[in-house]
């Protein structure tokens, strides 16, 4: 079983018990991270891509270390112009110990969020289909290929 994660602009492939060097992270050594920026899963059942990402999913990791990398040597140098300029970088990194890829927690905040949106009746910011869904619930008769301006006063005129 191995996941594509993306962290830090980047993407790697890991595996349950792998070591991933990534661009440094806000996490000392010995926390655990948690990367919910799945591209991909596979597993017995085969395949499974996200549009970007897959929803519900996670891979968590233990930091092992924070370091850097060895020195990268910048040089620059025009000829014939006594111009010469040399400088070194030392890029970091977190070493990650991947434990799990699976499931992430139940995220019950968007579920909630939905609600009150239903309740509170219609506003511009909405969809086109969520103003269809609106006005089916609420029992409006909306030609489903109206211009969401004249959803939106049909849906008013009718409450």
């Amino acid at each position: 079983m191995y996941a594509i994660i993306e962290t830090g602009g980047k993407q790697y492939k890991v595996e349950q018990g792998d070591m991933v060097s990534v661009e440094k992270l806000g996490a000392e050594a010995g926390e655990t991270v948690t990367f919910d920026k799945v591209l991909a899963v596979s597993d017995d059942n085969g395949l499974k891509a996200g549009t970007p990402y897959l929803e519900g999913t996670s891979v968590t990791g233990e930091v092992v270390e924070n370091g850097k990398g060895k020195k990268v040597i910048v040089f620059k140098y025009k000829p014939k112009k006594d111009s010469k300029s040399k400088q070194g970088h030392r890029q970091p990194y977190t070493m990650v110990e991947i434990k799990s890829i699976g499931a992430a927690a139940e995220k019950a905040a968007p579920a909630a969020k939905e609600e009150p949106a239903a309740e509170a009746g219609v506003s511009a910011s909405m969809k086109k289909d969520e103003l269809l869904e609106y006005a089916k619930d609420h029992g409006i008769e909306v030609d489903p290929k109206a211009k969401k301006a004249d959803i939106i006063e049909a849906i008013n005129n009718a409450e």
